[in-house]
């Protein structure tokens, strides 16, 4: 199938994923939280590291998130889970004011949909330098514990904060997560690892650069929306 990449010129809201989207694959934070979850669910289920592993990336790709994994199939206690998992170090992130910058310039409104939790995000944005360009955060209780793809966190973001999806935009580093967006009408941006850095993601995790749902692609999203300003 032939892809028509949609453009921006219509767009008034502006969503963003937060790990791996705001800032680069290549800091590797997020492995940070990823071995936080393999030692939570070692430690609840009393397995192995290797076996709470494999777990862990079963859940991930069945469920959307491992917690909602953990919470369907051992009844976990998400504020546990969430707390454990994101008492991680966000000193690596630096300050990007150009990205910054380039957020402020976009016309409309700007709102974090992330699959993490609100004091990770307000974290991250803090080390960022650019919090304040950010209406609000809809993260995974706002989403009543259920991750993105899910449709229906989707139609609950969109419901909550009044978002028309025919007007906005999504940057996200899943394809699969995706998939819904642009079927609702939202213009699609892909954001992909630099391919000179060294990244720890699965190779699920990276594919769908093609699919049909993919309107943009860009390894660069600071360049990207600096580039996008220039020329609206």
């Amino acid at each position: 199938m032939t892809k028509s990449p949609r453009a921006f010129d219509h767009v008034e809201t502006w969503v963003f994923d937060l790990d791996n989207t705001l800032y680069p694959h290549h800091v590797n934070l997020w492995q940070q939280v990823d071995v936080r979850i393999r030692d939570f669910v070692a430690n609840y289920l009393n397995i192995t590291p290797d076996e709470a592993f494999r777990i862990q990336k079963d859940y991930y790709k069945r469920y959307g998130t491992t917690m909602r994994g953990m919470m369907t199939e051992h009844k976990i206690s998400a504020d546990d889970f969430l707390a454990y998992v994101h008492e991680i170090d966000h000193s690596p992130l630096e300050p990007n004011p150009v990205m910054g910058a380039a957020i402020a310039e976009l016309p409309g409104r700007k709102l974090i949909l992330t699959n993490g939790s609100v004091a990770h995000a307000g974290a991250v944005l803090k080390r960022l330098g650019f919090a304040d360009q950010f209406e609000a955060i809809f993260d995974i209780v706002a989403a009543e514990l259920e991750p993105k793809p899910a449709q229906r966190t989707y139609d609950k973001f969109l419901r909550d904060h009044d978002v028309n999806p025919a007007k906005a935009a999504m940057f996200e580093d899943l394809s699969r997560n995706l998939v819904v967006p642009h079927s609702l009408g939202m213009t699609t941006v892909l954001v992909v690892p630099d391919g000179a850095k060294e990244v720890v993601r699965e190779d699920w995790e990276l594919a769908g650069r093609e699919d049909v749902h993919v309107d943009h692609v860009t390894d660069d999203l600071t360049g990207f929306l600096v580039k996008m300003n220039g020329t609206r």
